[in-house]
């Protein structure tokens, strides 16, 4: 029977879930650690859920600018999961928001998937995929489909218990990172104008709370010959022996590269090599090399570019080094051209957002977390890394299994992770929002 203030309420005529969403705002933050059990029961419940909807995304193909079906089919999850509003914009990206607080938080998970590579490598198909109690197969299972599963049931968790709060939670589907990281929050910040507080980035964490990687750049290194016949090389001046003491001096660079003691060193490698000539019987007129070159922290672009120029080789074949550009085209048919250069970031461990989540898995698992970084990249190089907006990473699957043959993620990691995402908002309102800096002077300076 409805007794006090629910009794009230009831004849207002509000139902549950507003008489629970009242008295979460009204009761503070005990009432949020009482929910806590809840979050974890329905985030257990809905685990039979989650999993078909990261089987059904992993069973549609959706390699970097071939997204459109599965951002369809996550389209209609959100809406199913009771979202307030669901949008997609003219790039492709999905966002679906919940709550209309002055705090906008997002969260993000990139939803396009590498390809299959050799099928004969993987056991079962990997659009099919496989479950057992444990584990679901298929390519996007850990990058990251999972994380959308997540994301999506978190939501429903919010509107079931009543946990909005003074925030507008923004979860994004973002399109295209496989082929260039960060360019759709890139579109995002500067053309949809969404400017959260900080960004959850549902990577793989391994149940870890990660707070940055090193960044990269593709860079491209070309040398200019003069052609003629291969019966006599002497009257020609070929450009594939001018690129051979520039890989050796390369090669060379890479040990005395920058370390960090928590990012990891800086690190190069010569990736790809090209040339044109007339014919297989003629000097070889241009060879351009392809150079992946992962950034530390006190590594910018413009130091790493300058590094590459001032090789003594470098100089003495008069090469060009310049940075390659993505241009290609989206789902939609939009072309967003963007330098192929991608910041290091790292959020302090002493940060408000990074305690937001600390605080939050040790009331929601009773441990305490492990603080770890990735050592792939991922859309924070725009987000922290370009606009110094805060991220923080967690999100369900390995590293390790991305881009791998029978991919996999674990389904308590898929339950976990919504638990984390449910909660995030509102103890980040409670506990932390005040506490956050005015401008990002106290991030980790990157790149200096």
């Amino acid at each position: 029977m409805a007794t006090g203030l629910d009794s009230d309420y009831l004849n207002a005529g509000l139902d549950r879930t507003q008489i629970c969403k009242i008295e979460f705002r009204e009761k503070g933050d005990a009432t949020l650690e009482s929910n806590f059990p809840k979050v974890l029961e329905l985030a257990k419940k809905y685990e039979p859920e989650m999993t078909r909807f990261l089987r059904d995304m992993i069973a549609i193909p959706s390699e970097s600018c071939q997204e459109e079906k599965v951002i369809l089919r996550i389209k209609a999850e959100m809406e199913k999961a009771g979202f307030d509003k669901v949008t997609i914009d003219p790039m492709g990206n999905i966002l679906g928001t919940i709550g209309h607080g002055k705090h906008l938080i997002a969260m993000d998970a990139h939803i396009d998937t590498v390809g299959v590579g050799n099928p004969d490598n993987w056991q079962y198909d990997p659009y099919k995929g496989h479950e057992d109690n444990e584990v679901i197969i298929g390519r996007g299972g850990s990058d990251q489909e999972g994380g959308m599963a997540s994301m999506v049931y978190a939501g429903k968790i919010i509107k079931e218990l009543g946990l909005e709060d003074d925030y507008t939670l923004a979860v994004v589907g973002s399109i295209q990172e496989e082929d260039c990281d960060g360019l759709c929050w890139q579109y995002i910040l500067k053309e949809d104008i969404l400017k959260p507080e900080f960004v959850v980035i549902t990577e793989p964490t391994d149940g870890k709370i990660y707070r940055g990687h090193r960044g990269r750049m593709e860079i491209k290194v070309t040398t200019k010959g003069i052609s003629c016949h291969g019966s006599a090389p002497e009257r020609g001046d070929n450009a594939i022996y001018k690129m051979a003491p520039i890989l050796s001096e390369l090669r060379a660079l890479h040990p005395n590269l920058k370390d960090h003691p928590f990012l990891g060193k800086g690190s190069l490698t010569v990736s790809e090599i090209f040339h044109t000539s007339p014919s297989r019987c003629a000097v070889a007129d241009s060879c351009w090399i392809s150079i992946d070159r992962r950034l530390t922290a006190g590594e910018s672009g413009e130091y790493a570019m300058q590094q590459i120029k001032n090789l003594p080789a470098v100089k003495a074949a008069g090469a060009e080094v310049t940075m390659y550009t993505y241009e290609r085209p989206s789902y939609t048919g939009l072309v967003y051209p963007t330098e192929s250069y991608f910041p290091t970031w790292l959020i302090e461990e002493n940060h408000p957002v990074c305690s937001t989540l600390t605080d939050t898995y040790r009331g929601l698992f009773k441990t305490e977390p492990v603080l770890d970084k990735w050592t792939f990249s991922t859309n924070g190089v725009s987000i922290m890394g370009r606009y110094g907006i805060p991220c923080i990473g967690f999100g369900p699957g390995h590293e390790d299994q991305a881009h791998a043959p029978n991919e996999k993620t674990w389904k308590k990691e898929l339950v976990q992770a919504a638990a984390m995402y449910a909660v995030i908002p509102s103890l980040y309102v409670r506990r932390y929002a005040d506490k956050m800096p005015s401008n990002t002077e106290n991030l980790m300076k990157i790149g200096q």
